[in-house]
């Protein structure tokens, strides 16, 4: 029996005003960090965000991304 080796792709998710925003991978070198910078400018929210995971979703490595902007305490 052979293993098969394959590559999950990354897949970053966050809550925006009660919807799940799906945010597929700019690019395979860059950091989790970088890809929260490099949407930053889409979703200022990111730029104080943090990282869980990742957990697998069928072939995707997904990310939650924990936003802290309209957060008390």
């Amino acid at each position: 029996m052979a293993l098969e080796v394959t590559n999950l792709e990354r897949e970053f998710r966050f809550k925006k005003d009660g919807t799940e925003v799906k945010l597929p991978d700019p690019n395979p070198e860059f950091t989790t960090n970088e890809v929260l910078q490099f949407y930053s400018g889409q979703y200022p929210e990111l730029t104080t965000a943090t990282l869980e995971g990742p957990k697998t979703d069928g072939t995707k490595a997904v990310y939650s991304v924990k936003t802290t902007i309209g957060t008390k305490g």
